[in-house]
């Protein structure tokens, strides 16, 4: 055996085999390179930016096409892009390195470090770990509409949870949450002292050398970065941003793909960097750890309808699954208008990060396959083009849905009252105020102060139906409730009861 191992390390070593291995990679690079700029032009994107590291190196780097439709400005390697939730995981280092500090521990109550977070359940509240911050699993659904439909700072986010109803019994079931981490990045300040913006910055940011990433958008000093597009009406159209400030620690980090690549090669390597380590080893490895099992109905539809795995769970920041015997951590990140996918396949050493700016453009998924396959595992199947028949099956389900809803409209019908009895104020603890007005033969509607704005025409009897200002929020319907004094008592919009405001 050991005569075996010596005669493998000379042949290595041997100049003909080096540059047959090199010849080899580079065939493999430019053969991801030609299949990267396929699929972005297949999947009409207009700009990306792709990094492969492998074994510690930065093997592939690219900026690829223009930060903004309609103007000459190209993506390059240091044009910041939103990585969304993949801020997760870095937001799970920050805590791990306050566990590796022995000042807080994974299960300890969340309730010993912010007695002001309660939730509508007080056994949940009472139980809630630090752990459970982390991995969606608390029995409280999603809340984006908190900060999606608000103009509310962190604080006060936090406190409206304790309204939020429960969808499942606690740790039985998974749901993706937002809030949550939240809630980890105020925990992370009382525990450090020092606010999430500033801990991440300078445990993370700063040993890393990521001099061009900032907790947000506003914050970025010069001019290259990237404009958010979305189709709409079948036009691809650059939108405006979407305000993710007071949700930081789930995914406000905006970067480049040179510096998502540093953060690539240091998780992998165990948090390694040329400085040190972030983490312990002990630590890193909870991180990567499965944490809860995540149900089919839950996960990436890429995966769970082409790939198949066998199995699927969270770890602290991370999805995970299996995919040709080896396992697979990765996280998505997405605004409306911008991607971003995290991938690793930590046994090859081997680390994908793709940056777009296209809304839900899943090219970013077919390019993690095809770069695991290419350096490592093998294999020739065009993901790119299954990925586009998946979602163009789904985005032709999702248009039937909306032409039969539309298709049982009752036409000729009036509304019970004159348009103005419509107009008003109306409220709900949770969601907060919606104000209507009447314009023309129109009602405006503000949703919290002009969080999200709609013009909405008369559809039948006492509903209306019409688009979001943001016209990639598509549209929307408000039904009105006559009381039984004959004013409107309340409308449902956006799914959401809201009463009136009397007088």
């Amino acid at each position: 055996m050991k005569q075996l191992l010596f005669f493998i390390a000379l042949l290595l070593t041997l100049p003909g085999f080096a540059q047959k291995k090199a010849a080899d990679i580079d065939k493999k690079i430019a053969a991801f390179d030609a299949y990267v700029q396929a699929s972005m032009k297949q999947w009409e994107v207009p700009g990306m930016s792709v990094a492969v590291v492998k074994d510690g190196k930065v093997i592939y780097m690219k900026g690829l096409g223009v930060r903004e439709l309609g103007k000459p400005d190209a993506v390059n390697t240091d044009t910041k892009f939103s990585i969304g939730s993949t801020t997760k995981a870095m937001t799970a280092a920050c805590m791990g390195m306050l566990v590796d500090e022995g000042k807080i521990k994974w299960d300890d109550p969340v309730m010993n470090y912010l007695p002001e977070y309660q939730l509508y359940d007080p056994f949940v509240t009472r139980e809630l770990r630090i752990r459970d911050l982390f991995i969606h699993n608390s029995g409280v659904g999603n809340a984006d509409f908190l900060w999606s439909m608000m103009d509310i700072p962190p604080a006060e986010i936090l406190n409206k949870m304790r309204w939020v109803k429960p969808s499942y019994s606690m740790r039985s079931s998974f749901i993706y949450q937002n809030i949550f981490y939240v809630a980890a990045g105020e925990v992370i300040r009382k525990v450090s002292g020092k606010p999430w913006e500033v801990f991440i910055q300078e445990r993370i940011f700063n040993p890393l050398g990521m001099t061009q990433t900032a907790t947000k958008l506003k914050t970025i000093k010069d001019e290259n970065y990237t404009k958010p597009h979305y189709r709409v009406e079948k036009v691809i159209q650059p939108i405006g941003y979407t305000k993710d400030d007071n949700i930081g620690p789930a995914g406000s980090v905006w970067s480049s793909i040179n510096d998502m690549s540093k953060w690539t090669i240091c998780m992998i390597d165990s948090s390694k960097y040329p400085g040190g380590r972030l983490l312990t080893a002990r630590t890193w490895a909870e991180m990567f750890k499965p944490q809860t099992i995540v149900p089919a109905a839950e996960f990436y539809p890429t995966t769970m309808k082409v790939i198949k795995p066998n199995w699927t769970t969270y770890g602290l920041g991370w999805f995970q699954h299996d995919y040709k015997g080896r396992k697979i951590n990765y996280h998505t990140g997405s605004l409306a208008g911008l991607t971003a996918i995290h991938a690793q396949l930590p046994d090859e050493k081997l680390g994908v990060y793709v940056l777009g700016n296209m809304d839900h453009a899943e090219v970013r998924h077919a390019l993690v396959y095809k770069c695991f396959d290419l350096f490592a595992l093998g294999g020739d199947r065009d993901w790119s083009s299954e990925f586009k028949t998946l979602y163009a099956q789904e985005d032709a389900k999702n248009e039937k849905a909306i032409a039969d809803f539309e298709s049982k409209h009752v036409p000729g019908t009036k509304t019970s009252l004159p348009l103005d009895a419509y107009a008003g104020t109306y409220t709900d603890p949770l969601y907060g105020q919606v104000r209507i007005t009447v314009k023309g033969n129109s009602l405006d509607v503000s949703i919290n102060n002009d969080v999200l704005k709609l013009s909405l025409d008369h559809w039948e009897y006492d509903s209306f139906r019409g688009w979001f200002d943001k016209k990639w929020y598509g549209k929307a319907n408000a039904v009105f409730t006559i009381g039984a004094d004959g004013t409107v008592s309340s409308v449902n919009l956006l799914g959401i009861d809201l009463k009136r405001v009397k007088g």
